[in-house]
């Protein structure tokens, strides 16, 4: 029977086993985007995962909307992540680079007085995660065709720089209200071009990235992370049914390693319609799963993987606690986001001394 412990290959990535890293924002690198060696710990020490996803990772300075995010756009920063790869390795883990581009879940004061940028010129509702004092999201501007082309190109040039990096692939964040799920979702691409209006154009932007990062990777090294539930950033669709699932028969067709969602778990989730459209490629199930609902999904064939993010943040070796149902350690809330200390970041102890030392 399929359960954690069992290996399993996502196109060209083979998995040892199926539980998953999830993509977590700990704003631990440098101010100049460059990952630190204390980050190459953190995740060394996660590395008993099938796959580590990477935290989001910028493209370019202008995709940024939190500060001391990782990057992927100059060599100091490539440098800091092979460090990082080395480490997850020499661990016999596996990494992927979840590549970002914010869009308008940004502010002028984190883009050099630049105004964010998205789809449409529709305006988030709320304040600015972690700026303070606090700010209201600024009305963003719509992106010219030419400016869309070259955010392609963007990302492109950062999955070749992740490649350089030691990655063993990328994913791609078109999820969580972010630019690329901005250009997706009908509440806020209100475009009249080929990038609007239909759900072959708003997803066009999408595809486009993804064909350029199988252009780099192969189509069996890049997978793709998407949010039909539409609950963050203020987002929203019309019909996330027809959206999504044309996404997903699209990526079937492209063959990618595998797709992502980040979907409370239920019978109706629109995750489980888009598996079926998907031609066969895995799923990693994901948010709030306990260790029976994750069972239950690998033994029933609903996802080929499950995924933990806040578990993993607090207990670097939690496959070895789910496969022995052994008890979780405690998440500490302080120091979660953005400082320079080891506490609360690489401290927590693992229930086997000698694993932590291997």
């Amino acid at each position: 029977m399929t359960d954690f412990s069992t290996p399993i290959q996502f196109g060209e990535l083979k998995l040892k086993n199926r539980v998953v890293m999830a993509p977590l924002t700990r704003s631990r690198a440098t101010a100049d985007r460059v990952p630190t060696a204390m980050m190459a710990e953190y995740y060394a020490q996660r590395a008993s995962a099938g796959l580590i996803i990477s935290e989001a990772t910028v493209i370019s300075e202008e995709a940024n909307g939190y500060e001391n995010t990782p990057g992927l756009f100059t060599e100091a920063q490539v440098e800091g992540w092979k460090q990082v790869t080395d480490a997850v390795h020499a661990k016999d883990g596996l990494i992927v680079a979840q590549l970002w581009h914010v869009g308008r879940v940004s502010h002028p004061d984190l883009l050099k007085g630049e105004t964010p940028v998205s789809a449409s010129a529709v305006q988030q509702a709320g304040y600015v995660s972690l700026l303070r004092p606090k700010r209201e999201y600024v009305v963003p501007r719509a992106l010219e065709i030419s400016e869309i082309h070259a955010i392609t190109e963007q990302y492109k040039q950062a999955a070749i720089k992740a490649k350089a990096a030691g990655f063993d692939g990328v994913e791609l964040h078109a999820a969580n209200g972010y630019l690329i799920d901005q250009f997706l979702q009908s509440k806020t691409n209100l475009r009249e071009d080929e990038y609007g209006g239909s759900v072959e154009n708003r997803a066009r932007f999408l595809l486009e990235v993804v064909d350029a990062l199988i252009e780099v990777w192969g189509a069996g090294r890049v997978g793709v992370h998407l949010a039909p539930r539409g609950d963050e950033h203020d987002m929203g669709d019309a019909n996330p049914l027809e959206t999504f699932g044309y996404v997903m028969q699209e990526l079937g067709q492209r063959q990618i390693a595998f797709f992502f969602t980040r979907e409370y778990l239920a019978e109706d989730s629109i995750s489980l319609d888009m598996k079926a459209r998907s031609n066969g490629v895995p799923y990693i199930a994901n948010m709030r799963l306990s260790r029976e609902d994750a069972l239950e999904l690998l033994a029933s064939g609903k996802a080929e993987a499950v995924s933990f993010g806040k578990a993993y943040i607090a207990n670097p070796d939690l496959f070895e606690r789910l496969l022995d149902d052994e008890p979780l350690n405690e998440l500490k809330l302080e120091n979660m986001i953005g400082t320079d200390v080891a506490e609360g970041y690489i401290d927590y102890p693992f229930l086997n001394k000698q694993l932590a030392e291997s």
